[in-house]
């Protein structure tokens, strides 16, 4: 029987935020996840508008796997297009961009192009890998070996995009693979929503405790859910299956199948008003997650990087020093404190007066004879040195006397 392809697409806008930004195409042999960004100013137009022009691609007979790949490279530079000719017309949309990760299976091979966070894995067997690599900041930094990965996921800017579609680069450079599949092979697209809240160990247990795809794409997104993804979610789970089953024919996700600005969404549609943004000159400022893949951008970020890592480690040395200073002063007040205070008690078997209170900090004694006196243990009566035990406070040094001249007299009565 022909080993079939079997694709099935979940999305879920996540715990926070108000829409879906993300989109999904599971087709009958293309697949593409593609995460919008860009706030209100269009993040949801953006992935939409590139779903449907890649989503294209799916109707083309491809005779060897290499056109395959430069047909998917071409749907995402033409997306491109379409995003900027977007922007022309609606001056608001300035800034909007997204990821797109995507394969199309030809014969017993996939050909696969990528550009963003979004990822696509292979599980085969017992092991999940990872096929694309990021297009962010921290992956850079982790490649030119600055930083660890275990850094990159707690990096405060793992975030920052390197390469989008969108209107920030009229030929954005896409990643293109073609890669051997087999039956039984399940490959996986998601967006970050997925990836950066879920551990790969737990993505790869997921997925063998799950029999189809369908079931396998709801429980990971479910598994996103469960750690709290506060992202939106999308997941495709394609089964290379030899049983011949069947997809669930051309399924649109998220954004996309929502069609939030169906003009705009329009691939290929042609512009005859004047050009937005000549009426709008002043260009607003793009969201930080989208920047140019240059060595001179990557090095002002990292110089801004340490900036901020010293700025935070003096912040932190001026919060200990006060801490430190408040309580070397609160000590030398309360040991003045202390210094005005007396108590007649024993020293020894001899009875004195102390100054001081009758405490210790740790090995440190807050109490100190000021006045020692003859008067032994044995000349008092039992009650007057079971008092002195216990030690007697005084008010001042006078009344510390007049208590010693008390025991004194009790001692010769």
């Amino acid at each position: 029987m022909r080993t079939a392809t079997v694709g099935a697409a979940v999305s879920h806008v996540g715990r926070v935020r108000s829409n879906n930004q993300d989109s999904g195409y599971a087709g009958t042999n293309l697949f593409l996840v593609a995460d919008g960004m860009g706030g209100h100013a269009g993040g949801d137009v953006a992935s939409s508008i590139a779903t449907r022009r890649i989503a294209q691609t799916d109707r083309l007979d491809f005779a060897t796997p290499q056109e395959a790949e430069f047909a998917l490279q071409s749907a995402m530079v033409d997306a491109n297009r379409e995003l900027g000719r977007a922007v022309l017309e609606r001056s608001e949309l300035m800034g909007m961009g997204t990821t797109a990760s995507a394969l199309i299976r030809v014969g017993d091979v996939v050909a696969t192009a990528h550009i963003g966070d979004s990822r696509i894995y292979l599980q085969r067997g017992g092991e999940l890998s990872q096929i694309t690599n990021d297009h962010t900041f921290v992956q850079r930094l982790v490649e030119t070996g600055r930083i660890t990965p275990e850094e990159a996921a707690v990096h405060p800017r793992r975030s920052v995009l390197m390469r989008v579609l969108g209107d920030v680069d009229h030929a954005p450079e896409i990643d293109t693979s073609v890669i051997a599949t087999l039956p039984g092979d399940r490959w996986i697209l998601c967006s970050d929503g997925l990836s950066s809240y879920v551990p790969e160990e737990e993505i790869h247990a997921v997925l063998n405790g799950a029999e189809d795809a369908r079931r396998a794409a709801g429980a990971l997104v479910g598994a996103a859910l469960e750690h709290g993804a506060p992202d939106n979610v999308t997941v495709i789970v394609v089964d290379i299956d030899r049983s011949g089953g069947t997809s669930e024919g051309p399924q649109l996700v998220g954004a996309a199948a929502n069609d939030p600005d169906p003009e705009l969404a329009t691939p290929g549609r042609q512009h005859n008003r004047l050009p937005a943004v000549l009426l709008h000159p002043m260009r607003t400022a793009a969201p930080e997650r989208f920047h140019p893949d240059s060595e001179d951008y990557l090095d002002a970020l990292i110089r801004e990087d340490r900036r901020r890592v010293w700025r935070r480690r003096i912040t932190w040395l001026a919060v200990v020093a006060l801490v430190l200073v408040g309580v070397v002063v609160g000590a030398v007040v309360g040991y003045r404190y202390t210094q005005t205070q007396y108590y007649v008690g024993f020293d020894g078997d001899r009875v004195a007066i102390y100054q001081g209170v009758h405490a210790s900090l740790g090995p440190i004694p807050l109490s100190h004879v000021v006045v020692p006196t003859g008067i032994s243990r044995g000349a008092l009566s039992p009650y007057a040195a079971g008092r002195l035990d216990d030690t007697i406070p005084a008010d001042s040094l006078q009344d510390a006397r007049r208590i010693v001249d008390d025991a004194r007299q009790d001692s010769r009565g």
